[in-house]
C-alpha cells in the first residue's frame, strides 16, 4: 500500500509546514547616540545585539542618516561640530561645521543641506554637506531644539524651548514666514506624510500641538493623563508616526511611557510602559516595531506595533538620546 503511505506523509508535511515557516531575518540596523559615553551603539535588528560601539565627539545627541544610508550625521554638542560616521568602516570620516552646541538636525530631501539647531546661539545653521561649509545662519527664538522638514523640503519647523514657539522657515529664502505659539518648552517637530499638518511636543506644557500647515494655526491638542503618574512627570518629547499614519507614538519622558495616539481623533488609545526617562522614538522600515531611547535606564525598548506591547529591553550606553533605523 505505497500510495496511502506517501499521501499520508505528504499530508503530515503539509500540516507541519506552517510551523516551519519563520519570519524573514530583519535587515535593519538600529543606531543610538549615547550622550554620556560619547558613542554610537550599533544594534543588529534581527538579533537585537550590539555589533559595534563607535567613539564620536563629546555629547552626541541628534542623529540623522544620509539619503543613501551610507553615513550618519551626529550632533556632538560639546565639540561644536557634526561628526560624519561611515556605516561600512564604522569610523568618523569627516567633521562638519555646525555652530555652537548643535542639538538636533534635519537633512533636506536633496541630501545636500543640513539644518542644525544651535541651542546656545539661538540660530539655525544651514550646512552644505558636500562643500563642508556653512551656507547661512537663521536667527530664531531662544534655545532652538526641534527640527522638522516638510516632506517636500519647502518648509522647516524649528521649535524654541524658551520662546515657546514653532518657527516656520521657507527653505528657499531662509526667512521665517510664521511663528506659532505652542505649549511650554517645545521639543520635537514632526510632519505628517501628506504635509498638511505638523505636530509639536511641549515637554513642560505636557501636550502636543497639531498645527495646520497652510494656515499656521493650531488644529488640535493632544492631552495626556497617565493613571498613577503625577501630571508634572508627563513630559512629551520625541514622536513618530506609524507606517499608515493612523497612529502617533509619543515619548512621555520621566513618566516612562509611550502614548499611542489616534491621529484623526487625537485621543490616546493606550500607554505603554518602557524604560526610564524615554527621550526619542524611531519606526522600523517595515513599520512593525518602534524603538525608544531611555536616558536613565540606559536601554532601548522595542515595541511591537501590531500587538501594541513592549517585547524587549536592549542595554546600550549611558544616557541614550537619539535613535534612527537604517534599512
Amino acid at each position: 500500500m505505497p500510495v496511502p503511505l506517501i499521501a499520508g506523509a505528504l499530508s503530515a508535511a503539509a500540516l507541519l509546514l506552517p510551523l516551519l515557516v519563520t519570519e524573514a531575518p530583519r535587515a535593519e540596523t538600529i543606531l543610538v547616540s549615547n550622550e554620556k559615553d560619547n558613542t554610537i551603539s550599533v544594534i543588529d535588528g534581527a538579533t537585537l545585539k550590539i555589533t559595534h560601539t563607535v567613539a564620536v565627539g563629546e555629547r552626541p545627541r541628534g542623529i540623522v542618516l544620509s539619503r543613501d544610508g551610507r553615513q550618519l550625521y551626529v550632533c556632538v554638542g560639546d565639540s561644536d561640530r557634526i561628526d560624519v560616521l561611515d556605516l561600512e568602516s564604522w569610523k568618523v570620516v569627516q567633521h562638519l561645521p555646525s555652530g555652537s552646541d548643535p542639538e538636533l538636525l534635519a537633512l533636506h530631501p536633496d541630501g545636500k543641506r543640513l539644518y542644525v539647531a544651535n541651542e546656545d546661539d539661538n540660530l539655525v545653521t544651514v550646512v552644505d554637506v558636500e562643500q563642508r561649509a556653512v551656507l547661512t545662519e537663521i536667527p530664531v527664538g531662544v534655545e532652538p531644539e526641534g527640527m522638522g522638514l516638510s516632506p517636500d523640503g519647502k518648509f522647516l519647523v524649528n521649535t524654541s524651548e524658551t520662546t515657546n514657539m514653532a518657527h516656520v522657515i521657507d527653505t528657499d529664502t531662509g526667512e521665517i514666514i510664521a511663528n506659532v505659539l505652542v505649549g511650554a518648552r517645545p521639543r520635537a517637530a514632526v510632519w505628517e506624510a501628506d504635509g498638511k499638518r505638523f505636530w509639536v511636543s511641549a515637554e513642560i506644557g505636557g501636550t502636543v500641538s497639531v498645527i495646520d500647515a497652510a494656515g499656521h494655526s493650531i488644529a488640535g491638542t493632544v492631552e495626556f493623563n497617565v493613571p498613577g503618574v503625577p501630571r508634572e512627570a508627563v513630559q512629551p518629547v520625541g514622536l513618530v508616526f506609524s507606517a499608515d499614519g493612523r497612529l502617533a507614538y509619543v515619548a512621555l519622558g520621566p513618566s516612562n511611557r509611550v502614548a499611542v495616539v489616534d491621529t484623526r481623533s487625537l485621543e490616546v488609545q493606550r500607554y505603554l510602559l518602557v524604560g526610564q526617562r524615554v527621550w526619542n522614538v524611531a519606526l522600523s522600515p517595515d513599520g512593525k516595531r518602534v524603538f525608544t531611547t531611555n536616558g536613565v535606564s540606559n536601554d532601548m525598548s522595542v515595541i511591537d506595533t501590531a500587538a501594541q506591547r513592549v517585547t524587549h529591553s536592549v542595554p546600550v550606553g549611558r544616557a541614550p538620546w537619539g535613535v534612527v533605523v537604517k534599512p
